[in-house]
């Protein structure tokens, strides 16, 4: 265990974001011994959305090596040797318990301690589990969790064991409906549950989850990926007294399903209008909406579009113009972007 341990720069947190800054430490010239990444999983940082979709797929599952960051951008694909190549030291399988910020010092559970000049925190989110609430039964074998490739085993171990069975799937968000289709996919008989009125609420409207219902499979890691690159840019250019362009991010949302796509840019808020071909049964249907706040066009997001009419959306949603009625917006429908 390495104890006592003193770094220029540590990246708390091992998963895409920290991944994703080790890059970016390369790339602005960080020099052996300067950075350490702490994580308490035992392998390099890889990009965590394949374990709720390849990873689970019945035929030909991923396995690492295959996706650790940055596969995931169309980058290289970072092996626990490009780390030391680089003089970048990984300290794995350690929890981090405390901080103690004004010492600059972190302690993990084992009783290890590391300081640091600049920390860098991509530690992400959590699992909710039903044992934070005192459930009773909370310990029951048969519910499982998802959020490290460890979990990611454990539930594809019990999908072998349940082939032909029932599944009952808590949340309606990005990781319900990725697990909810590959859970399908190994033929399970799969009930979704969540409070909301529909799924995808933070992005879907009424119209369009009726459309999708729990067919697709939505992710999204764009912006962590960039907003770690983003924070080692303003890190570097803070020592060498440098500008550092302003983090312009247009959210951005996709997914990828069968002969099915979709594409979402800006903002979900204000008055959605949908246009288009949404019948379920029409041989390729296109459709979409635009959000409208204010009087501007400030969201768009397409189903089925070419990749200049992704680009259109892209452009319309960044540039918030004007935009017409309700009615002339649904009449116009993807011209409205086009033209753009």
């Amino acid at each position: 265990m390495a104890s006592g341990k003193h770094f220029k720069y540590i990246v708390l947190g091992g998963g895409v974001s920290g991944g994703y800054a080790a890059r970016e430490f390369a790339k602005q010239g960080v020099q052996p011994g300067e950075l350490a990444i702490i994580s308490k999983e035992a392998v390099a940082p890889y990009e965590r959305p394949a374990l709720s979709k390849a990873y689970l797929f019945p035929q030909s599952p991923a396995r690492l090596p295959g996706f650790h960051v940055c596969v995931g951008s169309g980058g290289e694909r970072l092996l626990p040797e490009w780390y030391s190549e680089k003089g970048i030291e990984l300290i794995l399988s350690t929890e981090i318990v405390k901080a103690d910020l004004p010492s600059k010092t972190l302690t993990s559970a084992a009783g290890a301690t590391f300081t640091y000049e600049i920390l860098l925190i991509a530690t992400g989110s959590s699992v909710i589990k039903l044992s934070d609430f005192g459930t009773q039964g909370a310990d029951s074998n048969n519910i499982l969790y998802l959020r490290e490739i460890d979990d990611a085993d454990n539930l594809y171990a019990a999908i072998q064991a349940k082939k032909g069975g029932k599944a009952v799937v808590v949340g309606g968000g990005y990781i319900g409906l990725e697990l909810s289709a590959v859970l399908k996919m190994n033929d399970l008989d799969v009930t979704m549950v969540f409070p909301e009125p529909w799924c995808m609420p933070r992005l879907f409207t009424a119209e369009i989850a009726a459309i999708y219902n729990d067919e697709r499979r939505v992710e999204h890691v764009d912006h962590s990926r960039k907003s770690a690159e983003q924070a080692v840019k303003a890190i570097k250019g803070k020592e060498a007294g440098s500008a550092v362009e302003e983090y312009d991010y247009l959210p951005y949302f996709y997914s990828r399903s069968f002969d099915l796509s979709w594409q979402f840019y800006g903002d979900n808020v204000g008055d959605a209008i949908l246009f288009g071909d949404a019948d379920p049964g029409s041989a390729k249907p296109k459709f979409g909406s635009y959000w409208v706040k204010d009087g501007k066009c400030v969201g768009a997001f397409l189903e089925g579009g070419s990749p200049d009419e992704n680009a259109a959306i892209a452009k319309l949603a960044r540039a918030q113009l004007p935009a017409a009625s309700p009615d002339e917006l649904k009449a116009a429908g993807l011209q409205f972007a086009s033209k753009i």
